[in-house]
């Protein structure tokens, strides 16, 4: 980012506008670009989405709004900006109104975290991974807000799995991530990309000795996400439509947007920790010699997330959904002892190649 700044200054310095005013705006328009960003991507998401599953279902998806239905997604967000948000009598309408918040806004701060290119990081401390965990942390609060405060049973049933599944698969989440922080030797995302470059490019990838720690790691984001077959918190064919049932307009909106935001911070999220983020799978860059090289960093960053975003839309239109008990029983008599065993695996493979075992 200091690059950016540097120029972002020169730029104002060539107009007399002082420095200071550089220092207050050089993080508001990283704010600006990341919400603008994550507006087009998941308009994106969801129509890609729908389209995939058209396909993989043998349906036709959207078809109609626009040149082979781009415009859909558009159409339904305006239909629901048209739609009176009505809040239900007996709930509580603090908590009511707060919950949709509370989904979406810590999107936009764990989508600062994550390093899209050598110069293209916002956040950049020293243990962002548990920066990144709060943040990611947060949709689940709103959910068991937007259960309790709706006063209806069915939302908050829906709430209560939200809270069971979530404590249940961030124990295996919690390991996986001390493999990586181990093997990296750092809690910073940009040092653990750095971590995995080598010039046989995907060799140096952690997805390697770690293989078993990113199917679980992959696993439990998708029952993070409340991604079929987890998605218990909104079974409607038991809760109505579980968490959000008397939430209408844009309020639902946000609830249904902040999935897809989510679902694209985490793919990113397991892209740094396993594929080597930013890194090329080649071991070096088209654009070695020029500013591009930045657009290329984040282009193979792109790339990566969206691979493993096409996966959980298969896993969607392939799997059924979990039966509530098998759901959690998977987790603590399955994932967690795994994950406990990846971590001995990676802390003998570190020791491994640092030769501390022959001392």
């Amino acid at each position: 980012m200091n690059y950016l700044y540097f120029l972002y200054v020169e730029f104002l310095s060539k107009y007399n506008i002082p420095k200071l005013f550089g220092d207050i705006t050089f993080y508001v328009i990283p704010f600006c670009i990341i919400a603008a960003a994550l507006l087009v991507v998941v308009l994106i998401l969801v129509l890609a989405e729908r389209k995939l599953l058209g396909y993989f279902t043998q349906r036709k998806g959207p078809n109609r709004v626009g040149l082979w239905g781009i415009l859909q997604t558009l159409a339904d967000a305006f239909k629901l900006l048209c739609k009176e948000n009505i809040t239900p009598q007996k709930a509580d309408r603090i908590l009511f109104n707060i919950a949709p918040i509370l989904a979406f806004v810590p999107m936009f701060a764990a989508l600062g975290i994550i390093p899209y290119s050598s110069e293209f990081t916002f956040v950049n401390t020293k243990t962002n991974v548990i920066l990144y965990l709060i943040l990611a942390a947060f949709p689940v609060l709103s959910i068991f807000i937007a259960g309790w405060g709706s006063n209806n049973k069915y939302s908050l049933f829906g709430a209560m799995r939200s809270i069971a599944q979530v404590l249940s698969y961030e124990l295996p989440i919690t390991f996986v991530i001390l493999s990586v922080v181990t093997l990296a030797s750092s809690m910073n995302l940009t040092e653990i990309t750095l971590a995995q470059f080598s010039t046989g490019g995907v060799l140096g990838w952690f997805v390697f000795p770690c293989i078993l720690g990113f199917v679980i790691m992959f696993i439990s984001i998708l029952a993070e996400l409340n991604r079929c077959p987890f998605d218990l918190p909104e079974a409607e064919s038991e809760l109505i439509c579980g968490y959000n049932t008397e939430y209408s307009g844009m309020r639902f909106a946000i609830f249904y947007l902040s999935e897809y935001a989510m679902m694209f911070a985490n793919a990113m999220f397991i892209s740094v920790l396993f594929l080597g983020g930013y890194l090329s799978p080649f071991g070096k860059y088209f654009f070695d010699s020029s500013f591009l090289i930045y657009f290329e960093q984040a282009f193979w960053l792109f790339l990566k997330a969206g691979i493993l975003i096409f996966i959980m839309i298969w896993i969607r239109a392939t799997l059924p959904r979990l039966a509530s008990f098998d759901l959690l029983k998977f987790s603590w008599a399955f994932l967690l002892p795994l994950s406990i065993v990846n971590l001995f695996i990676s802390v003998f493979y570190k020791l491994l190649m640092e030769g501390g075992l022959w001392h």
